[in-house]
């Protein structure tokens, strides 16, 4: 693979084309109030998605910024009562924000055809399969790498002081692996509790969220001797839910 194709839906297989086509049964399943996370292998064709690896490697990878924001030392030591401990977002990963038209992580990601496939119609219609519910026509994109070690830590993504994002929105993230991945774990919240896991160092795997949801990535383990090389890539997708007066029919799920 030279360039990213134009459009994503050429790097489905079959059943993501059906996926697409809204008749698999994954179609619309964020849609369910008891549904808040999706975990789906299998949607896209894996010598696709070891192709993908690579060319962001080669072209993506010189131009993301480091993001790293450890657990600051006053969460222990300005704690004045037992068990009162607050932990604010810690992780530590590279970025690269795909909205940000003047960065050299975007002219990358543009002359690798990166941009264009993300904002190809059948890139936004898999989006909506998957939540089930229209979304609006403009959203945000951004690319992240896991290293050996890198994680995230408990978090869920809410914010109550964006108006268009504070009852709730969609984000939907493609995953790409190298070969030198032995693991990482995504741990989500059902009925209040971190009790569901996933692994997502599958390469080509699709997670699709429900947001606000308290959810944590572990660290990424490497095989031995893949330490310097191993690495995720995850394709971010961020969607809010359109509004009835936005002409487009049903109302965001609750």
């Amino acid at each position: 693979m030279r360039q990213f194709p134009a459009e994503f839906a050429d790097l489905l297989t079959a059943r993501g084309a059906r996926l697409l086509a809204g008749r698999d049964a994954a179609a619309g399943a964020l849609a369910d109030p008891r549904c808040r996370f999706l975990a789906l292998f299998g949607l896209i064709d894996r010598r696709q998605a070891a192709a993908a690896a690579t060319l962001l490697d080669r072209l993506l990878l010189p131009h993301l910024r480091p993001m790293a924001r450890p657990i600051p030392p006053e969460t222990i030591w300005e704690e004045t009562r037992n068990y009162a401990e607050h932990l604010p977002k810690a992780m530590r990963q590279q970025t690269a924000h795909l909205d940000n038209r003047r960065s050299a992580g975007f002219r990358a990601a543009e002359a690798a055809g990166l941009i264009a496939m993300l904002r190809s119609d059948s890139y936004r219609a898999f989006a909506g399969a998957l939540a089930g519910a229209p979304l609006k026509r403009k959203y945000g994109l951004q690319a992240l790498a896991y290293n050996a070690g890198d994680y995230a830590g408990p978090h869920t993504d809410h914010h109550p002081e964006e108006p268009d994002a504070a009852r709730g929105y969609f984000d939907m993230h493609v995953s790409f692996a190298t070969p030198g991945l032995r693991d990482q774990y995504l741990v989500y919240a059902r009925a209040g509790h971190l009790t569901e896991m996933v692994d997502v160092a599958k390469s080509g795997m699709v997670t699709a969220y429900r947001l606000p949801l308290w959810h944590y990535t572990t660290p990424l383990r490497a095989k031995p001797g893949f330490e310097a090389s191993a690495r995720r890539w995850v394709l971010l997708g961020t969607f809010l839910y359109a509004d009835p007066a936005d002409g487009q029919g049903r109302r965001r799920p609750a």
